[in-house]
């Protein structure tokens, strides 16, 4: 009978490539998952699931997009072109601009972008290429980001909490700590117990003008205690 041997015919051809593609999408989610890792432990918003599910996309459509044109003798690559621009509405979605010059989301922006080409690569065969890309993005990741805060290049907004007696005469000590950096206290929120007054306050700067507030503040006189509450929206 024509009909189930061409039946039979599709199904194997099928079944004979269904081995390597998945193979490519595990790859994928498993090179997507492991940046994502990185991103997830610095509680950044485009984790884990997030990387790992855009690696694991664009191998699909780059699959795709060679499958359906072999069949319906296409243009091979008319359905990867359009993973770029995809890309490119999400990583700007993931960018915010907040507290006068900082700007957060570039790095994870950037981060969703290289990792749609990680994912490309795997689905196009080159799994060398894919997997040397991904150990280049983690050293990029782990190290340059180190470097950045070690070299006082980077700016960061800090958030702190501080506890006095009286409200106007913290709010002046904070001050004058600040003075000796050029900066001003950012989002201040205050609240009152039955032994003092709580103020929380943000601060950005350079990991050495951090340390240099910080110092201030612990020595003054007018404070009961300083603590530093870590970054706020940092990449």
């Amino acid at each position: 009978m024509p009909l189930v041997q061409y039946v039979h015919d599709v199904l194997m051809n099928e079944m004979s490539s269904a081995g390597v593609y998945l193979l490519r999408l595990m790859l994928a989610a498993v090179l997507g998952g492991v940046i994502g890792l990185e991103r997830e432990s610095k509680h950044r918003p485009a984790g884990l699931r997030t990387n790992l599910l855009i690696c694991v996309g664009a191998a699909m459509f780059t699959l795709l997009s060679d499958a359906l044109a072999v069949r319906y003798l296409g243009d091979h690559t008319r359905i990867a072109a359009q993973i770029i621009p995809g890309i490119g509405f999400i990583g700007a979605g993931s960018i915010l601009h907040s507290r006068g010059s900082l700007i957060t989301g570039l790095t994870s922006a950037a981060t969703l972008f290289v990792v749609a080409s990680v994912g490309m690569a795997v689905g196009g065969g080159l799994y060398v290429t894919a997997i040397f890309a991904t150990a280049l993005i983690l050293v990029c990741l782990f190290l340059l980001g180190n470097a950045e805060q070690k070299l006082n290049l980077k700016l960061t907004m800090n958030c702190y909490e501080v506890t006095g007696r009286n409200a106007d005469d913290m709010k002046a000590e904070i001050n004058a700590a600040l003075e000796s950096i050029h900066a001003m206290m950012a989002n201040v929120r205050m609240a009152e117990t039955r032994n003092h007054v709580r103020l929380q306050f943000e601060l950005e700067g350079t990991r050495k003008e951090q340390e240099k507030v910080l110092h201030a503040l612990k020595h003054s006189s007018v404070l009961e205690s300083v603590v530093p509450l870590g970054p706020v929206q940092i990449e």
